[in-house]
């Protein structure tokens, strides 16, 4: 096997950019021990995301306070990516045995953090693999042999470590990952195993459950319908439908023309919002 095979594949995000050298630094020490290779970094939760789409990564050192998107919503989105395709290079390296030397997916994700009670507890209840800055050359190498047995963290584990819903939904397209604010979302509507996020500009589909949405997302939206979540904020009035519709009422949400049924169960909104 080549030594390319057997590294260790680590991505770094970190908002700062000496943090990110530092880690680089440590990381260089490490490889005198470890076979490993740095394959990228990033500054952002976006930057991550659209890197990540084209790197083959195996451990990913995500720091945990950065603007607009902190590292635990992002470790969310990379838990739901795509494997990325193996480029002309890689295979060429590995030859047939592609699974042979292929990086497990999702990667492992080690937290870097400034000291933070909350999260370091919830990180020990959980078993989650974290690095307190400034960060320790021992630390970081016995974290990275851990890393290669490691199994991924859990998405669920992650939405509880988590105190507050997230701000964006991740939309995978077209081998892109699209960041949408929860804030411009109007309704989520669940068709087959899809649900459909619907702005003022276009609709978005989604690989999640319509109930783990209400409930992490209860303070903005509210149900209307088994199969529909309407944004509260972009309600602006009620009227009454043809007989097609169920209860008899309809919800007319800002900016958009299409009018959603409201169910017979869930009629009770239109006298709470109007």
């Amino acid at each position: 096997m080549s030594t390319i095979e057997l590294a260790l594949r680590v991505f770094i995000v970190d908002d700062e950019p000496p943090a990110r050298n530092r880690l680089r630094e440590l990381l260089s020490d490490c490889n005198e021990q470890l076979p490993l290779l740095v394959v990228g970094e990033a500054g952002n939760g976006q930057e991550a995301l659209d890197k990540l789409m084209e790197i083959q990564a195996d451990v990913v050192l995500l720091d945990i306070r950065m603007p607009q998107m902190d590292g635990i919503e992002l470790a969310q989105h990379i838990q739901k990516m795509p494997s990325p395709v193996l480029n002309r290079i890689e295979r060429a390296v590995m030859g047939k045995d592609e699974e042979a030397g292929a990086p497990k997916w999702p990667p492992v994700i080690i937290f870097t953090t400034a000291y933070d009670d909350y999260a370091i507890k919830a990180f020990e209840l959980h078993a989650i693999d974290y690095l307190l800055k400034p960060i320790r050359l021992g630390r970081l190498f016995d974290a990275l042999m851990r890393a290669r047995a490691a199994v991924p963290v859990q998405t669920e584990v992650l939405r509880d470590l988590l105190p507050e819903p997230r701000k964006y939904l991740s939309i995978h397209e077209r081998g892109k990952i699209h960041l949408v604010p929860v804030e411009q979302v109007l309704f989520l509507r669940a068709e087959l195993k899809y649900i459909t996020v619907r702005t003022a500009e276009r609709e978005y589909l989604i690989e999640e459950s319509l109930t783990a949405l209400e409930k992490e997302f209860a303070t903005r939206f509210t149900r209307i319908h088994r199969n529909c979540l309407v944004a509260k904020d972009a309600i602006v009035g009620f009227e009454r439908g043809d007989d097609e519709v169920e209860s008899g009422w309809q919800v007319k949400l800002k900016g958009l023309e299409e009018r959603l049924a409201i169910s017979r169960r869930q009629q009770h909104i239109v006298k709470e919002f109007s």
